[in-house]
């Protein structure tokens, strides 16, 4: 369970630190990037279920959004956008 103290803001700024220019690439590569990467953060301990959750609740929020459309082939490999400020 994710809890209501935690600042998403803060979570995204530091998840968009972390990663390298032009990344995440793919739906399911950069889903699974940005679970891994939350996993490392010393600073929050999360489970690897937390950590998917918390994926998904940044996407549902709007804070990172997947600029492709993962069910056509053609677009599976966009970028997504990262928004601290969403």
């Amino acid at each position: 369970m994710i809890s209501d103290d935690l600042d998403l803001r803060q979570l995204t700024a530091d998840l968009k630190a972390r990663l390298g220019p032009g990344e995440p690439v793919g739906y399911l590569r950069g889903k699974s990037l940005m679970r891994d990467l939350l996993l490392d953060m010393r600073t929050n301990r999360f489970s690897e279920l937390e950590a998917e959750e918390l994926v998904d609740t940044l996407e549902s929020r709007g804070f990172v959004r997947f600029l492709g459309d993962p069910a056509e082939r053609s677009v599976a490999d966009a970028p997504w956008d990262i928004t601290p400020h969403a």
